[in-house]
């Protein structure tokens, strides 16, 4: 039976995570993980909760111990809790704090609380868990971004392949043991991957922070020691940046969830000094490519990856992706290794014959000087046989409609252009950047109904 390790740090006394100010050792975490092992019910499945980082870990690996399967969705509403009891009746919460969701509880134990522990009383776990590489680690679902969230399955063995590809490709296999601080959640597939599993499979020890402003960014980045790394997404860069403040040294960004404009990557690798990587890739997939986008706008694929082209759809395989997946993105390839992205499937939008993608809309409309966030949606088919029009929701102190109507004019075909044009003063926008189709169905009725948002036909 094929297995891999739980972690692959050195020893015992190696970081595996900072946490308010203390350094907490391998030998820790795995204590802390069998002691939460024991705690936990009969049930199968585990909705992992924690908002500590450190916490979500130890309930994870206490879950590859007690061979339990996380469930990850995008997001914890009663709907979503009722659909997670449908695929499993037995599913019980792990949670480190205060929580409405509607399960049965496990609360996360604080150690000193627990046990009474010191670190100096922690027993000496007799060596590294190997897990097998065939064991269900999770069901990772969608983030709803084009529909309802979907369950996909996780082993060990690709989770562990998948990092090993990743770490070696950001340079984290070259004995420098990082600090990674994260401002992406963990239970979505992107922090799940790069926070997580890149921390136990990297030899780096990662922020329990789930920082989400800029100071608190900094702060989180300021407390763990160099080599940093910070994994994030082009919304938190660009409030980063836009913030003015001063960003502690770090050696190496990630960046993730929607892909990054070349100006904000070369804005970012200017200020921060560092390079700055894009990692592509999916929930049914994990990650499959990278590129610096500063540099060149193609994307290198994994080793052992390869995409296939049949019909109309990209089909992914090989390195760590266990069975050929359809992607759901439109790319072309430019050779056996590299490839271009040009959007979404689900974005391609046709208006009187002619085709565009709600991504290069969206490039188009944030490029405007003085746009700090915007969005196109198209929203279903109009049941009562009405014209179906594009319209968009823009971020834009201090623009008027008009300025607006008239600088689009100037990138995008007459066709396409918004119809009604909203000013709003938030996109709803979820933890890690991503816009869920549902909260911009839910903000377009809004305006429907009420008839105060402002905008121009």
């Amino acid at each position: 039976m094929t297995t891999f390790p739980l972690v692959t740090h050195r020893g015992m006394d190696d970081a595996l995570a900072y946490r308010h100010g203390e350094v907490i050792t391998v030998g820790q975490f795995l204590h802390d993980a069998r002691r939460l092992a024991a705690l936990y019910p009969p049930g199968r499945h585990v909705l992992n909760a924690c908002t500590d980082r450190y916490h979500f870990t130890v309930g994870l690996a206490a879950a590859l111990l007690a061979d339990r399967i996380s469930l990850l969705p995008p997001t914890h509403t009663p709907e979503m809790v009722r659909q997670l009891r449908l695929l499993a009746p037995d599913v019980f919460c792990l949670s480190d704090g205060p929580t409405t969701i509607d399960l049965p509880r496990v609360a996360y134990p604080e150690a000193a609380e627990a046990a009474g522990d010191s670190p100096e009383a922690v027993p000496v776990p007799a060596g590294i868990p190997q897990i097998p590489a065939d064991q269900t680690v999770a069901q990772v679902f969608t983030s709803g971004s084009t529909g309802v969230p979907q369950p996909h399955r996780k082993t060990w063995g690709a989770l562990v392949r998948n990092m090993q590809a990743g770490a070696a490709r950001l340079g984290l296999d070259g004995g420098a043991r990082y600090s990674i601080v994260g401002t992406v959640p963990p239970q979505h597939m992107y922090g799940f991957e790069s926070t997580v599993l890149l921390a136990l499979q990297g030899g780096a020890a990662l922020s329990a922070e789930h920082p989400f402003y800029p100071a608190d960014i900094c702060s989180a980045i300021a407390a763990v020691p160099r080599p940093r790394l910070l994994v994030s997404t082009p919304v938190h860069l660009r409030a980063l940046l836009c913030a003015g403040v001063d960003v502690p040294a770090l050696d190496l960004v990630v960046s993730a969830t929607a892909p990054m404009p070349a100006q904000l990557a070369l804005a970012a690798e200017a200020r921060l000094q560092v390079p700055l990587l894009e990692i592509y890739g999916s929930t049914e997939t994990g990650q499959i490519a990278t590129r610096r986008t500063a540099q060149a706008l193609p994307w290198t694929l994994l080793p052992d990856v390869r995409l296939v082209a049949q019909g109309e759809r990209m089909w992914a395989s090989g390195g760590h992706v266990e069975v050929p997946v359809a992607l759901g993105d439109v790319l072309e390839c430019v050779d056996d290794r590299h490839f271009l992205l040009h959007g979404r499937k689900a974005d391609l939008v046709n208006i009187a014959g002619k085709r565009n993608s709600l991504a290069y809309l969206n490039h188009q409309l944030n490029a405007i000087a003085g746009v700090q966030d915007g969005a196109f949606f198209m929203p279903d088919e109009d049941d009562a046989g009405g014209v179906t029009r594009l319209l968009a929701f823009v971020v834009a102190p201090g623009l008027s409609q008009a300025a607006l109507r008239a600088a689009l004019r100037e990138r995008i075909d007459p066709v396409f252009m918004p119809r009604p044009l909203l000013l709003v003063e938030r996109l709803p926008r979820n933890s890690t950047g991503k816009l869920p189709r549902e909260a911009l169905q839910a903000l377009a009725q809004a305006h429907d109904q009420t008839g105060r948002g402002r905008h121009a036909g």
